[in-house]
């Protein structure tokens, strides 16, 4: 569904009581997000368990996120995340062969990449893969976080680099990343988004806890900048209620908590993740439901 200022959604992994791949459950979810909010989807970021998964998971989730893509109109974006280089390469090349060709890179993490090693990464993904459109997802877990200067180096050398997903809300980091745009697309989340937008409107929303309600979410995307900061508490509202339900820590992984916002659109979407993360308990969703800002309650 195009829009001047686009959302971007991540379908999250539904597993069974036995952590088999629940199919029914995610195409339920994608033709969900699809019909109510976006149909810009990706998978494996790191709300999707793309680091948990097996080979043969991965391939079997692409695989139906290949089908379901195809049923409801989306444009699929497929993540590969790993601590292997050579594991990333062999994704990407099975995805092109599903018939994809717009991906999620990540610095892999164990340890912080200096600039000759970023640019040798970008070389054999972006530059091997010269018929595909990558996307940088710019996150503090993988150590080392690009700026304006590396993000400028790497788009002159590959042209199939076309957009970076940034979670901060620094208006120092936001003004800098900024100074690449247009040559890049940058996706902020919410609070992020609100900031950057009153600069610039050649930004995208990567849409995250406002996913608690579709209609307030594409709102935000799309509305005025004193719309945005009237949603803004409320959006910390939420942030704080899930914070609340994790009971002080005991659960933490990002998937657990974007398992419990999009349940609030299924009520039978499994919250459990790969073993060994912990995830909510059905006490820690219904409080978190029912500590949701009254707006973000309503019909969608």
């Amino acid at each position: 569904m195009p829009t001047p200022h686009p959302i971007l959604a991540t379908a999250v992994i539904p597993w069974t009581a036995d952590f088999a791949f629940d199919e029914l459950a995610f195409r339920r979810q994608v033709e969900t997000i699809a019909r109510g909010l976006t149909r810009h989807i990706y998978i494996f970021g790191t709300a999707g368990e793309g680091y948990a998964v097996t080979e043969a998971q991965f391939d079997e989730i692409a695989s139906a996120f290949s089908r379901v893509s195809r049923d409801n109109d989306v444009s699929p974006m497929l993540g590969v995340v790993s601590l292997s280089l050579p594991t990333i390469v062999a994704r990407i090349e099975r995805g092109r062969a599903l018939g994809f060709r717009e991906f999620q890179l990540s610095l892999p993490s164990w340890g912080a990449l200096n600039d000759a090693e970023v640019d040798a990464f970008f070389a054999e993904t972006c530059g091997r893969f010269r018929d595909c459109r990558f996307h940088h997802y710019n996150l503090l877990r993988t150590k080392r976080l690009l700026t304006s200067v590396e993000y400028r180096r790497l788009a002159v050398a590959h042209p199939n680099l076309v957009a970076v997903k940034c979670s901060t809300e620094d208006p120092t980091i936001l003004a800098d990343l900024l100074t690449v745009s247009p040559r890049l697309k940058f996706y902020f989340t919410e609070f992020g988004y609100a900031i950057a937008r009153r600069q610039t409107d050649a930004i995208g929303l990567l849409v995250s806890i406002a996913t608690a309600h579709y209609g307030r979410a594409r709102d935000f995307g799309g509305g005025d900048d004193a719309a945005r900061e009237t949603a803004i508490p409320e959006l910390r509202a939420i942030v704080a209620g899930l914070k609340e339900a994790a009971a002080a820590g005991r659960f933490h992984i990002d998937g657990a908590f974007d398992k419990m916002l999009y349940r609030l659109s299924d009520p039978a979407f499994p919250l459990r993740l790969l073993p060994p993360y912990t995830t909510a308990t059905e006490a820690e969703f219904t409080r978190f439901r029912d500590s949701l800002p009254a707006r973000w309650r309503t019909t969608r």
